[in-house]
């Protein structure tokens, strides 16, 4: 427990040195910022966040078309249940990785399949990274090749290389062969205490070996959804009076996502406003304007994830009247 706390503790340390240099660095334009966020497009932010909470709904469809290739039938309001409560514990967690654990939670009580909730959450996450990490790519080859911003190869290698980890990790969750070994190792070994966990976890991921239509129909799910995530990106810049080209958005939207998850800070909180004017800057999109929409898609996503908290709140009413 108190370990768990000093993690808690060091990460909103981070949050706060990181939010203290944002404001060091911007301390000549904030001025500039805050105008910028003051007479911003009011209906653009209501479209924003229309767009938003279709793009959640849209992934909670990803992960419901994985969970029914292991035959385990739930109902799509009940997965968008889950994924409203994992997206407001994102917020609020470290990382972008808590709300996973409260989404396999809502999950595997509902079904009572700790193991096929387990792996779901594990795919459906894998399968997002993947897809976000192909449009990086995507995007940063297409800007290197068409604008000669040869500046930018470093940035499509990272992207090519973390889709290539991504789906090498991919192929070694479903791989009956790796499964068979690390089994074989837990049994024989000092963890042999969790080798049923594993061996559970492995039979669950062992359902989507040779389910290439459902895996390649979440990727294309996970693609609209991250069009979705970027355009949510790009209304929020109009409301800011534009000046940033689409295809900027859809490059560095997946790369932020993927520094968002490193678990350093407490929601993204600070971190975010540190990456979004880095990224933006090598392409000279100018720093007020960049940390302003950090600070405008923060909100948006702060905003849409208020639905999780209520729901997550009837979660345990629920719980209360069945003790």
């Amino acid at each position: 427990m108190k370990s768990k706390y000093t993690g808690a503790l060091i990460r909103g340390v981070i949050s706060l040195a990181l939010i203290f240099f944002v404001l060091w660095r911007f301390q000549g334009k904030l001025a500039e910022v805050w105008q910028m966020l003051a007479a911003a497009n009011l209906w653009w932010v209501l479209a924003a966040i229309l767009l938003f909470w279709t793009a959640m709904l849209i992934n909670a469809f990803k992960w419901w078309t994985l969970l029914r290739a292991q035959a385990i039938r739930v109902p799509f309001l009940a997965m968008a249940n889950f994924t409203f409560v994992g997206f407001f514990f994102n917020n609020i967690l470290p990382a972008n990785i808590g709300g996973d654990v409260m989404r396999g939670y809502g999950l595997a009580k509902y079904t009572e399949k700790n193991a096929g909730a387990a792996a779901s959450v594990v795919l459906d996450r894998l399968i997002g990274l993947s897809a976000y990490m192909s449009v990086a790519a995507v995007s940063a080859l297409a800007v290197v090749f068409l604008t000669d911003r040869v500046d930018l190869w470093p940035l499509a290698a990272v992207a090519v290389l973390a889709l290539l980890a991504l789906l090498t990790l991919g192929a070694f969750l479903i791989s009956r062969r790796i499964s068979k070994t690390v089994s074989k190792l837990l049994h024989h070994g000092f963890l042999n205490k969790i080798a049923p966990i594993w061996d559970s976890l492995a039979a669950a991921f062992e359902l989507y070996r040779f389910q290439y239509k459902t895996l390649a129909l979440a990727f294309l799910i996970g693609l609209t959804g991250i069009a979705t995530t970027s355009m949510v990106n790009y209304v929020l810049s109009l409301a800011l009076g534009g000046g940033i080209p689409l295809v900027d958005i859809f490059l560095f939207t997946p790369l932020i996502a993927l520094v968002l998850i490193i678990p350093i800070s407490i929601g993204g909180l600070g971190l975010s406003q540190a990456a979004y004017p880095f990224f933006y800057g090598l392409v000279g999109v100018p720093g007020a304007l960049a940390l302003a929409l950090s600070l405008f898609v923060q909100a948006v996503q702060l905003f849409c994830s208020l639905p999780g908290g209520v729901l997550w709140l009837l979660w345990k009413k629920e719980a209360e009247r069945e003790e």
